[in-house]
């Protein structure tokens, strides 16, 4: 199932805005802060690099990379933005410690996963609705079938069959006749 143009503008704007949470929550943990040019700069990148991909269902194994990407380079862009401090260069702003890769892989592994199932969820809801849908105006549009001439209700008379075991004998079992004489 292709995504309408609309559907595509959406998906993008919820990544976007999940990228530009993350990246703003964990660059003000560190102890940064962000401008609104800065944020809206990362807004439109993680935008641009979400709408190309918006066309169809994506599941974990692209979701997570590009987010991972996304937030690399949101790092960079707030570090930048951040300013330089005396005597550092820029590269050592960008490079980050391992504590701070690792807080970035669990971030972007658990935001991953939760924009997966967010994604799986829309498009089986999506399905949902199509087919539901669907149902309702093939139910709706196709005429009605003639209704049988209401006739009282038929019931098949039974005719009686001929025994093909006759019982030959009446009467009481002969064990307890033979007692009694």
């Amino acid at each position: 199932m292709r995504a309408t143009p609309l559907f595509r503008l959406a998906r993008a704007a919820v990544f976007a805005a999940v990228c530009l949470g993350l990246g703003l929550v964990a660059h003000t943990v560190a102890g940064g802060t962000v401008s609104l040019p800065t944020a809206a700069t990362g807004l439109a990148l993680s935008s641009v690099a979400a709408l190309p991909l918006t066309g169809r269902e994506r599941g974990l194994p692209v979701i997570l990379p590009v987010l991972g990407a996304v937030q690399a380079a949101m790092h960079v862009v707030f570090a930048a933005a951040h300013g330089i401090p005396q005597g550092q260069t820029f590269a050592h702003c960008v490079d980050p410690g391992f504590g701070m890769i690792v807080l970035h892989g669990t971030a972007v592994t658990l935001t991953a996963i939760w924009l997966a199932r967010g994604e799986a969820a829309c498009w089986a809801l999506l399905r949902l609705l199509v087919t539901g849908l669907l149902r309702f105006l093939i139910a709706f549009l196709t005429p009605e079938a003639p209704k049988a001439p209401n006739f009282p209700a038929f019931r098949a008379v039974r005719q009686a069959t001929p025994d093909r075991t006759p019982v030959t004998r009446r009467g009481p079992p002969s064990v307890v006749g033979n007692t009694l004489t």
